[in-house]
């Protein structure tokens, strides 16, 4: 029994990294002759293939690793980080496997208790219908992704290029700079935020900055949580300051930055400056103000969380970093103050 393993989405500029993982129960099957190489497949085959995969596989599964998980980690990192997720949730089926196969020169699997079961191959993805079956359900999973992605960001035409570094997708990066799913660690998209980054004395560009505002998770929130969840109370005060931040000239470059280790609300641009900004909101004030929550101790995560994002922004750190904190209180949501710390 061969557990196949092979990742989509190495070289895209923008998007997930996603690692595919398929135990079949018997590769000689009729139905999967048809496996082979994701991309010599057409997308409707594709996804007819891989419906069937996840419906009559011993065990598959899918490993993804963000775009802001990539940057922090390097891509290295994140292949191995991808694929033990997926492999996690193989081994939480309990399904035997003998030998795991995969695809490329590189054991992502290596200082591992799986690490003496692997074997690597060339071109495993057309060979082995193990991993075939996984370049499948990880390409379709991916392309999906990315499509979705494209009804929130549709001026960077995702939905055609998913991401990778086409002309279409280089002209787009010029005109509005990158959005929260791009991979800021990539040369083109660092050297697209800093053209971004260079007219920022002019004040926002209205089109540019409504694409920085909202990461698609937040989107994903708007839409997942009700109006008095605290969530949503959240994602709206953000708003809020937000949108004051670019009026006042500032460009917003995150909203809502989160990684395993930490988050930041707000993370902005404005002449020579970059802010990170806590929002904090209360519906009433009788229980004390927003601001009274930002503690010595409160103070000190939120200059591990800028000194951490810095550290994997080389491209930022020409920049003076300011903490900063905003207070939205009430029914109307409205602006008690932003003010430095």
């Amino acid at each position: 029994m061969i557990l196949g393993i092979d990742e989509v989405g190495r070289g895209p500029w923008a998007g997930p990294l996603v690692i595919g993982a398929v135990i079949l129960k018997d590769p000689t099957a009729d139905w999967c002759q048809a496996l082979t190489d994701s991309k010599k497949l057409t997308s409707k085959k594709r996804q007819d293939l891989s419906q069937q995969i996840v419906n009559e596989a011993a065990a598959s599964a899918l490993g993804w690793v963000s775009s802001g998980e990539l940057d922090e980690y390097g891509l290295s990192r994140a292949l191995c980080l991808a694929t033990r997720r997926a492999v996690k949730q193989i081994l939480a089926t309990k399904t035997p496997f003998d030998e795991i196969i995969i695809d490329g020169t590189i054991n992502f699997l290596a200082k591992t208790p799986l690490e003496d079961k692997v074997t690597t191959l060339k071109k495993a993805d057309l060979l082995i219908k193990e991993v075939s079956a996984a370049s499948i359900i990880a390409k379709v999973a991916r392309d999906e992704y990315m499509t979705n992605l494209a009804e929130q960001y549709p001026e960077y035409g995702f939905e055609s290029h998913v991401g990778y570094g086409t002309a279409k997708h280089r002209a787009a990066l010029q005109e509005y700079g990158p959005c929260p799913e791009h991979r800021y660690s990539f040369k083109p998209v660092e050297a697209s935020l800093k053209c971004y980054l260079s007219g920022r004395s002019s004040g926002p560009s209205s089109r540019a900055s409504s694409l920085m505002l909202l990461p698609s998770s937040q989107n994903a929130a708007q839409k997942t949580f009700s109006t008095t969840s605290t969530t949503s109370l959240g994602v709206r005060a953000e708003g809020i300051v937000a949108e004051y931040l670019s009026n006042e000239g500032h460009r917003i470059l995150s909203r809502n930055h989160k990684t395993k280790f930490y988050e930041i609300d707000i993370i902005s641009v404005k002449d020579d400056n970059i802010y990170f900004t806590e929002v904090k909101y209360r519906k009433s004030s009788a229980r004390g103000t927003p601001l009274d929550q930002i503690t010595a101790k409160k103070q000190q995560q939120m200059r591990f969380a800028t000194e951490a994002f810095l550290k994997y922004q080389p491209y930022l750190k020409s920049l003076n970093p300011h903490l900063a904190v905003a207070s939205v209180s009430g029914p109307d949501f409205h602006l008690d103050d932003w003010f430095t710390i």
